[in-house]
C-alpha cells in the first residue's frame, strides 16, 4: 500500500500540489470531515501533514484528489483487504 505521505511528495515534486483536495477527520466539524486544498499545505513531515492553522497526521487522511482523479482513498483500500 503507497503512504500519504509518499503520494504527497510526488505531487509536490512532479506535478501541482496546488490542484490537491484532501478529506480528512476532523471531531466536532460536520460529518467529523474537513477538506482543504494543497494550497493550504505548508510541510510535508515523517507523521503529520501541516497547514498555517493544523497539524493533520496522514491516518487521519481519508481521501486526496488530484483534480478529478482520486489518487487516495482510505475507505476503497479497507474493503479491498476484506476481500483478500
Amino acid at each position: 500500500m503507497t503512504h500519504v505521505r509518499d503520494i504527497l511528495n510526488e505531487i509536490k515534486w512532479t506535478k501541482d500540489l496546488e490542484k490537491v483536495k484532501i478529506w480528512y477527520i476532523h471531531r466536532g466539524a460536520l460529518n467529523n470531515t474537513k477538506i482543504i486544498s494543497g494550497i493550504e499545505i505548508t510541510g510535508i513531515g515523517r507523521s503529520f501533514l501541516e497547514t498555517s492553522t493544523a497539524t493533520i497526521p496522514y491516518h487521519r487522511i481519508i481521501k486526496i484528489l488530484y483534480g478529478e482523479k482520486t489518487v487516495f482513498d482510505r475507505w476503497e483500500l479497507r474493503s479491498k483487504d476484506k476481500q483478500l
